[in-house]
């Protein structure tokens, strides 16, 4: 990989305490008391009137904690989380073990960020699946960056096309560390032809955000495409996902 690429990045800033927000008061066991039933109220109409974007992101995140944690103040937890791993996305994303050692994180909150991960990428996979791929190029961008942009390692997926350009498989190839992922062209040319597939797409993230294609991404790129071509398959693009953008082989003249 690029030496001068960076994979981590600064947490964002903390938002000042509003006047409706719950304190972060220890709490008794038993029925929640009355300030926190209407704390939890507010911030349900104000989702309902205003939607996500009028949330800040630890707000969003005190409403998917609400049925893990129902009758203590979940804000403090919620701004840890943050604090921790940066952003909404991130939370969703960070994996079980690193979720595990935030302090008052346990099997309960962990199910309920999954759940709504899973959610958003199943809505996101759902508009692209057997579906004519490069008339949806958008949709497809967007379900790629819901589900491997705020990855914390490398994974490499291929999405399996017919001869109309539907996509009829996507799947995940291999997963690697921060900064490298191993990738078996063998392998994808031999499940493309279990599927009898006529095109693929190669898709893979770079953690740290940044995803300007590595030497390594380039030859790796060149000898799948090779392969593939000697099968009577055709590569369309390799995208690689950071953060906040995508960067396209083929629109870059490198495929």
């Amino acid at each position: 990989m690029d030496p001068n690429r960076t994979f981590g990045e600064m947490p964002l800033p903390l938002f000042a305490p509003a006047p409706d927000e719950a304190p972060p008061l220890p709490l008794p066991q038993g029925k929640a008391p009355s300030y926190l039933a209407d704390h939890r109220a507010r911030l349900r109409d104000r989702f309902m009137t205003g939607g996500a974007a009028a949330m800040p992101d630890y707000e969003l995140l005190e409403l998917v904690l609400f049925r893990a944690i129902p009758r203590q103040d979940v804000k403090p937890l919620a701004r840890r989380l943050i604090e921790t791993f940066g952003d909404f996305n991130r939370v969703l994303t960070a994996p079980t073990a690193r979720l595990d050692q935030v302090e008052g994180v346990g099997p309960a909150v962990v199910t309920e960020l999954k759940i709504v991960e899973a959610a958003a990428q199943r809505m996101a996979r759902a508009r692209v699946m057997h579906r004519p791929v490069l008339s949806g190029w958008d949709a497809l961008l967007d379900y790629c960056h819901t589900a491997m942009a705020h990855r914390e390692i490398e994974q490499f997926r291929v999405l399996y096309l017919d001869r109309k350009n539907v996509l009829i498989a996507d799947e995940e190839q291999a997963r690697g560390t921060v900064d490298h992922v191993p990738v078996y062209p063998r392998e994808v040319i031999r499940r493309a032809l279990e599927l009898n597939a006529s095109a693929l797409i190669l898709v893979h993230n770079h953690p740290s955000g940044d995803p300007t294609p590595s030497d390594a991404d380039i030859t790796m790129t060149a000898r799948i495409a090779q392969a593939a071509d000697s099968m009577g398959i055709t590569v369309h693009d390799h995208l690689i996902i950071g953060k906040s953008r995508e960067l396209s082989f083929r629109s870059q003249g490198l495929l």
